[in-house]
């Protein structure tokens, strides 16, 4: 097999995260050495043919990594995709499935890393499906861009595989019909200015991202316009005919856009400046310019104040069926004292609050906690504390040993030194939550060799369309391990 190369391969699986296997098939002239070759491709589905580009190599261990050409032959599940955006949006893999086959594909995913590490026998559940597996999301993260070089605005996802071409993604399928309304009028306002867009590399331009939120219980919608401070740079082509007043725009951005046919309401329009060349949402300061700076959303019976930046599960109907399946792993909590780690707007410790003495929520966003802070006197909940700060420093400035200990860490996992002072305080239970099931094995690797017992596992589909999952694992305290657990992680 040589770089640059193009073979034709059956994907014989896919593998967390949208990773295919491939064995290559050889043909007439061609190494037959090279069908021992293990090739990983993103972006395909088991049971295809497809025609890929060898894009690196390695020799010494006979696997290699490419990039899909073609399709020669299409997956016997394999469906049309729903949205006309699917293949160039780079927000969606699995489209093209039917639901039921992505559950089982995400349910397989799961098991295989889980039976990889975990040594011991316990329960592995079904999936638990999204009740809406369309027009789910709750948040949205849009950036400007264009879709070429000097091309127009644009205003929607990154291109697939790019980092700089972005898509108008104003027919999306896994939000509301409400954003794609605020979108458009959005984007057509800012063309109206001439004005550019933040560019990554020049870090000049106006408009950066558009974030909307939208309580899928509730219909309460926060928008946020995110740009820079430069209103000087304009678009290539863009022809100035009168100086941009800021003031104006938002006026004419508040009136447009409240006097949209919305199915929902409008909480508040915010405008976030960031000038950080990093591209990523952030706020130096933000201005409500109507309304108020944040929603409301139910959960289980509970009710909760989101603010823009705090972080909330983006399927509020699949987070029901993700805490209902946590609550059910928590069982009897009645006098106990509950630690929920990485807590957010402290969704999780709220539902715990009504059958524990005491629940202790950690979060780093200092916006969350106030957040959670504020939920949980409205929910009527006088027996949870909020405290804001990094878990690792956190931890060491509380003395109390908790009963059960709640962990819903970022993609990436718990760092390794948080890990271990959450090992430490020895409780009985812990139920680990995990948006990445490939940081979840890692982190149970040392949970198990530092004495903890997994018990039960559960998928939760909490993204349809894409391929990403949600998993809930209870784990109790049980015989310190002192063999060393091996196992070749996914990256």
């Amino acid at each position: 097999m040589k770089k640059g190369m193009e073979y034709i391969g059956v994907v014989e699986r896919v593998d967390f995260p949208n990773k295919g296997l491939v064995r290559v098939v050889p043909e007439s002239g061609e190494d037959s050495a090279d069908a021992e070759i293990r090739v990983t491709v993103k972006g395909v589905l088991a049971g295809q043919k497809i025609r890929f580009r060898a894009t690196k190599l390695h020799k010494s261990s006979k696997k290699a990594e490419g990039r899909l050409v073609e399709v020669l032959l299409r997956a016997p599940q394999e469906i049309d995709a729903p949205c006309a955006l699917f293949g160039n949006c780079g927000g969606c893999a699995c489209q093209n499935l039917p639901y039921e086959a992505q559950l089982a594909l995400k349910e397989e995913q799961v098991r295989r890393l889980m039976d990889a590490v975990i040594t011991k026998p316990y329960e592995f559940m079904p999936i638990r499906r999204s009740p809406q597996p369309e027009r789910y999301r709750n948040k949205m993260e849009f950036s400007f861009g264009n879709e070429r070089k000097d091309g127009p605005l644009a205003l929607g996802l990154h291109k697939k595989g790019s980092f700089y071409d972005i898509l108008t993604t104003d027919t999306c399928r896994i939000v509301h019909e409400d954003y794609n309304l605020i979108l458009r009028e959005v984007l057509a306002l800012a063309k109206e200015t001439g004005l550019a867009h933040f560019h990554k590399i020049t870090h000049a331009g106006y408009f950066r991202h558009l974030v909307i939120r939208r309580g899928q219980k509730t219909g309460e919608i926060l928008i946020n316009l995110v740009t820079s401070s430069d209103t000087k740079t304009y678009c290539a082509g863009a022809v100035k005919t009168t100086a941009f007043c800021e003031e104006e725009f938002f006026t004419n951005l508040c009136d447009r856009l409240s006097a949209l046919p919305l199915e929902g309401k409008i909480a508040g329009i915010l405008h976030s400046r960031n000038n950080s060349p990093a591209d990523v949402v952030t706020s130096e300061n933000t201005t409500v310019l109507y309304g108020t700076d944040h929603f409301y959303e139910e959960l289980l019976g509970l009710r909760f104040r989101i603010t823009p930046f705090s972080f909330f599960q983006t399927n509020s109907l699949g987070a029901e069926v993700l805490y209902g399946t946590v609550r059910e792993f928590i069982g009897e909590t009645d006098g106990k004292l509950v630690f929920d780690l990485y807590t957010g707007t402290g969704t999780i410790a709220q539902i715990a609050a009504s059958a524990a003495r005491r629940v202790i929520g950690v979060e780093i966003v200092e916006e969350a906690v106030e957040a959670a802070k504020e939920n949980a006197k409205d929910n009527g909940l006088s027996n949870c504390e909020f405290i804001a700060g990094d878990v690792l420093k956190v931890l060491d400035t509380i003395e109390e040993r908790p009963d059960l200990i709640l962990l819903d860490p970022p993609r990436d996992g718990i760092h390794p030194k948080a890990l271990e002072k959450i090992i430490a305080y020895g409780a009985k239970h812990l139920i680990y939550i995990s948006c990445k099931p490939t940081s979840l094995q890692r982190d149970l690797v040392t949970l198990q060799e530092r004495g903890y017992q997994v018990e039960k596992v559960c998928p939760v589909d909490m993204f349809p369309g894409t391929g990403h999952v949600e998993t809930v694992v209870l784990l109790s305290k049980g015989e310190i391990r002192s063999k060393k657990i091996r196992v070749e992680f996914s990256p």
